[in-house]
């Protein structure tokens, strides 16, 4: 497992042949799982952000394509600090990871390809996420966190 501060990455293994490929991790404990979403993205560039939680964890792994996932620790959940540090990391389906996204956290992702595919795993049930659910703008932390360097 691969750290990015207080991000956990889980490495994932591929094997492929003339039948196909498989992607796979092994390592990936799903016992605090409670429920998991698809969201396909069908154009690049396009933004889905920021949302944040201060109790849930989310497990992301990008499927087909290719995104920029931000997180933000949140120090406080009802008026986070903008000069907080933005972390990014850049997924792709050809290379599997399962990042985790920290409780105490907000997160954005951005399609760096069209026709995206990402599954998010959360550790609450959607009613009780909605109670720990916290909204802000794409460019709450600034236009250039969208920037790749």
């Amino acid at each position: 497992m691969e750290k990015n501060s207080f991000i956990k990455i889980i490495k994932g293994k591929s094997s492929g042949s003339i039948n196909g490929q498989l992607n796979h991790f092994n390592s990936f404990d799903f016992k605090r799982i409670k429920r998991f979403y698809h969201i396909y993205l069908p154009r690049k560039n396009l933004i889905r952000a920021f949302h944040g939680h201060m109790v849930e964890e989310k497990y992301i792994y990008v499927v087909r394509g290719s995104l920029l996932l931000c997180i933000v620790k949140l120090e406080n959940s009802k008026n986070p600090s903008k000069k907080a540090r933005v972390r990014k990391i850049v997924l792709h389906s050809n290379s599997p990871k399962i990042v985790c996204i920290p409780k105490c956290s907000a997160n954005g992702i951005e399609s760096l390809s069209s026709n995206t595919d990402v599954i998010f795993f959360s550790t609450l049930m959607l009613k009780e996420s909605l109670n720990d659910d916290f909204r802000f703008p794409y460019d709450y932390w600034g236009k250039n966190v969208w920037k790749i360097k």
